[in-house]
């Protein structure tokens, strides 16, 4: 029974520059709902529910403020009418028997109950069979298809982030692109994986990694692809490093072991801090700012909502995500300044928009 405010989670709401927090901790399962409301002004929030256990519920919240930041900026960059929010179920422990889909329901529930103040959809830990059972406690959640199916995202993110590395490896190698260009994919779950499959048509060299031991080995008999071990994976050689797990991996003290030229992938917040921007700059390494180039999925449910389902039909939008971070690239080049500066510009640009 939780009688009182943890202290730590009370001083992240109190020190927030987002909108609202809505907090439930789920008895029957010990576990903390999080919804991180962080802005409304392009539009309802939207964002991804994550499931996952977290050391602390303090951690939950933070990694749903952190990840609802990153929607206002994908949401915004993109040009949509959306607001930025995320969703955690911090998990205490693992789920038994019908746990989850009573967890499920119950946090559907609690969406339904904000009468449309936040709308939801796939995230790392759930899937599209997750999202349906949400789906019928309440009507704001993206991606459902006209058969009553839900759209999965992450082949429609991977595309996108397929097409933003081509566009990295052109700014970064203009006419001297390597043949074969090799990339690191750092998680090979529901993004990663099809980001395999959208790179190994090109040709490109793949090297995977995944704590998972048996679905890296999978991955890669699938794409021949060389299986490296976690503990190396920001070490390995590499044109491309395409983080496609948890954030966070990019900081003061990885940095300095990277052996990439490129960072693009669909992880969220791989910046440990704003300040690791310019750490990779110094190293001469391109970052693509992550929100930008995984922002497919998104760009997809945004098409979803005006009618266009089509799976295929929606796959041939991916392209603008290759094109959007052309663009941010080339600002950053004409201004000298980080990419991260330059799609943070054009976020603000748009959250200026009334």
């Amino acid at each position: 029974m939780i009688s009182s405010l943890d202290p730590t989670i009370q001083s992240l709401i109190e020190d927030w520059e987002g909108e609202e927090v809505v907090s439930r901790f789920d008895e029957p399962t010990e576990t903390w709902i999080f919804i991180a409301l962080h802005s409304s002004v392009r539009g309802m929030p939207t964002g991804g529910t994550r499931m996952r256990r977290y050391s602390s519920p303090a951690d939950g919240l933070r990694d749903a403020m952190n990840l609802a930041g990153g929607m206002t900026a994908k949401w915004a960059v993109l040009g949509a009418d959306k607001g930025g929010g995320k969703a955690v179920l911090a998990l205490s422990r693992e789920l038994q028997g019908g746990e989850k889909e009573g967890l499920l329901r119950r946090f559907g529930a609690l969406v339904d109950s904000l009468q449309g103040g936040f709308a939801t959809g796939e995230d790392l830990g759930t899937t599209p069979e997750d999202m349906a059972i949400i789906r019928q406690e309440t009507r704001y959640v993206h991606g459902l298809d006209p058969d009553g199916t839900m759209t999965d995202p992450g082949p429609l993110t991977a595309a996108g982030v397929a097409h933003g590395i081509d566009a990295a490896l052109n700014r970064r190698f203009q006419d001297h692109i390597p043949n074969p260009v090799t990339v690191l994919v750092q998680g090979v779950g529901d993004v990663g994986a099809p980001l395999c499959a959208e790179l190994s048509r090109r040709e490109f060299r793949l090297l995977v990694s995944d704590l998972d031991a048996a679905r890296a080995e999978e991955v890669a008999h699938g794409f021949d692809a060389e299986v490296v071990a976690p503990s190396r994976a920001l070490e390995s050689e590499c044109d491309v490093l395409a983080p496609c797990a948890i954030g966070g991996i990019l900081n003061q003290a990885s940095i300095p072991r990277l052996r990439c030229r490129i960072v693009a992938g669909s992880a969220n917040n791989q910046l440990a801090e704003a300040d690791d921007a310019r750490r990779l700059a110094e190293r001469d390494i391109l970052y693509v700012p992550d929100y930008v180039i995984n922002a497919g999925g998104a760009l997809a449910f945004g098409l979803h909502s005006e009618g266009l389902t089509d799976h295929d039909e929606l796959l041939q939008r991916m392209p603008a995500i290759g094109e959007l971070v052309a663009e941010i690239l080339d600002a950053a080049e004409k201004r000298k300044e980080s990419p991260l500066a330059a799609a943070r510009r054009r976020v603000d640009r748009a959250l200026r928009r009334t």
